[in-house]
Order: structure tokens, then sequence, then C-alpha cells
């Protein structure tokens, strides 16, 4: 597979399709499960860990007695859905990395941060251990003076994404001397495979990386370093709630805003999924079975749909 700038105007009746696809997605996605007592509607990306942390809050819930639907948006239009009560959930929230998309409905106060779920999270473009040590690449102003190496390629993950935007930005701006740079957007399986072909060959490759993820353990990476600050990074990725959300369903809002996971964990998921091909509910159920004292501090003061102590509905 070969990466190569497509012709405006064919990128922009994608754009056009897209947006109006994401818009008729934002309107219908959750039309038919409605919001209410004992029901949480999820937001997702198609990324790994998140795919899997929702199946088992799916599982855990309805072993409580509760429903969830999950519903696959764009980080911008998933953002939207919560703040207007569309969307209920969120567990995906990368920051500060997801700031632009996120901080006018944290203002307003129609988003709320429930909880960090995970801490220590990487989120920057990155290369191959190999391309820092023999190209000299370690950070974002390396790239520009060995542009031809790389073709003028950053490659990229789903557009409408925060990462893809502040890499197009830093073209825009002409950060780093990136403005006759391409970011090459597509998906995030697809980066992956031809991050794989050319390491492979060990040919230089830069790209949007992040941990946790699989990549970590199948590549040696170098987080490129941002001295001008163009980058926001991400620290952390947390829970946040539609405004109403706790106060309507409080047992459902305690269990997730409670929810703990380290990068390890996450990165087994990740594996288990993308490479080993493992289905998310398979890896859920077992993850659960496998794991009851840490599912139960999660349910610490929750209660079943029933009203029971909901830890002791977990066996």
């Amino acid at each position: 597979m070969r990466f190569r700038p497509r012709v405006l105007i064919v990128a922009l009746i994608a754009v056009v399709t897209a947006a109006t696809s994401a818009a008729c997605t934002l309107q219908q996605g959750f039309q038919d499960n409605k919001s209410g007592e004992n029901v949480v509607r999820l937001v997702q990306q198609p990324w790994e860990d998140l795919i899997v942390e929702n199946e088992i809050v799916s599982q855990v819930l309805s072993k409580l007695g509760y429903r969830a639907h999950v519903q696959e948006l764009s980080v911008p239009l998933g953002a939207q859905a919560l703040a207007d009560g569309q969307a209920d959930a969120y567990l995906g929230n990368w920051w500060p990395s997801q700031q632009s998309a996120y901080q006018q409905y944290l203002d307003s106060g129609q988003v709320e941060v429930a909880g960090t779920m995970v801490t220590g999270a990487q989120y920057a473009p990155v290369v191959p251990d190999y391309v820092a040590q023999e190209y000299g690449i370690r950070s974002l102003a390396d790239l520009d003076a060995k542009a031809h190496l790389f073709d003028n390629e950053i490659l990229g993950i789903e557009q409408g994404t925060p990462g893809n935007q502040y890499i197009l930005d830093a073209i825009r701006d002409d950060s780093y001397g990136l403005g006759d740079w391409n970011l090459v957007q597509s998906s995030t399986a697809a980066m992956l495979s031809e991050v794989q072909r050319r390491a492979g060959e060990r040919k230089p490759v830069v790209f949007l990386g992040w941990s946790p993820h699989w990549m970590n353990v199948e590549w040696d990476l170098h987080y490129l370093d941002d001295p001008q600050d163009v980058w926001p990074g991400s620290g952390e990725i947390r829970v946040v709630f539609n405004e109403d959300f706790a106060g309507k369903n409080p047992d459902i809002a305690k269990f997730l805003s409670q929810i703990r996971i380290d990068r390890d964990t996450a990165s087994d998921w990740i594996f288990r999924l993308s490479k080993e091909k493992d289905p998310a509910p398979q890896i859920a159920s077992e993850w659960i079975r496998a794991h009851p004292d840490e599912v139960r501090k999660w349910l610490r003061g929750v209660r079943t749909a029933d009203g029971e102590p909901a830890p002791a509905a977990i066996s």
C-alpha cells in the first residue's frame, strides 16, 4: 500500500460526504435507544481499548439489571452528542489532546468530568527508534531538514480526530517548517499496516502514536519532542458525562466514575483484539471472571436495578 496526497476535488468530495454522513449519524444514532433510568448511552470511536472497556461496562451493567447502548461517533460529534443530551457518557476522553473538542462544553457545564480512568497516557507524533538513532530524528524540529526521507508525509488516523487536527494546524501555521508537508488521514488500522510495512523494511516513517497501545510493544518508539509547544499531548484518559446523566442515573454514574485501569491492562486488551483477533465480548467476559475483586472496587456503593448491593451480584 502506498500513501499519497489525493487530488483536491476528491478530497473535498470526501469531506462533504463524511460531514453529511456524520450529521445523519448524530441525529439518528441513539434514536432507537431512548435515554432513561437504568440505561446508559455510550459514545465510542474505533479504538481497541475503548471497544473493550465499553464491552466490559455493558456486561457488568447487564449483570446488575441495567442496559448499555454504544454508538460510534467521531470525537467532535461525540462531544456534541454529550452536550446536547443525545448521549450520556464517554470513557475515552484523552486529555488534554481532546481539549479543542470538549472545552466549550466543559465551560458551559453541558459536559462534566466524572473521573480519571487511565493515567500516564501518551499521544503525539512518533518515529520508530531506528529512525531516531540512524537519522537523528528526536524532535518535531528535526523533521523538515530531512523531509525527503519521509516524502513530506505524516501518517494519521481517522478524519476528525484531535490528533490529526493538531498536525493539520502545525502544517497550516508552518510550525517547524512543516508547511509543505502532508497529513495522510486514513484509519488506525490502515496507518498501522503502513507503519508495519515500512518498519519491516527499516524505512523512515513518522506517524501519530499513543500509549496505551500494542504499537509500543511491537516497535520501539520515540515520541518526538515539541520545543515550541504546538502539541498538547495527553496525560490521562477521563470519563465524562452529560450534565443531567448522574442525577438521573446515580448508580450507573457512580460505577463509571470509579473505573480505574492501568496502561498494561489496556495494552493487553488492545493486543488481543487487534493482533490476536479475539472478539471483544470474549476479552471482556474473561477479564471480568479473572478480576472479580477489581470489578467489585468499581462497584463500591453502587446498587443494582433492584436496589441490592451491586458488588454481591458479581460472581
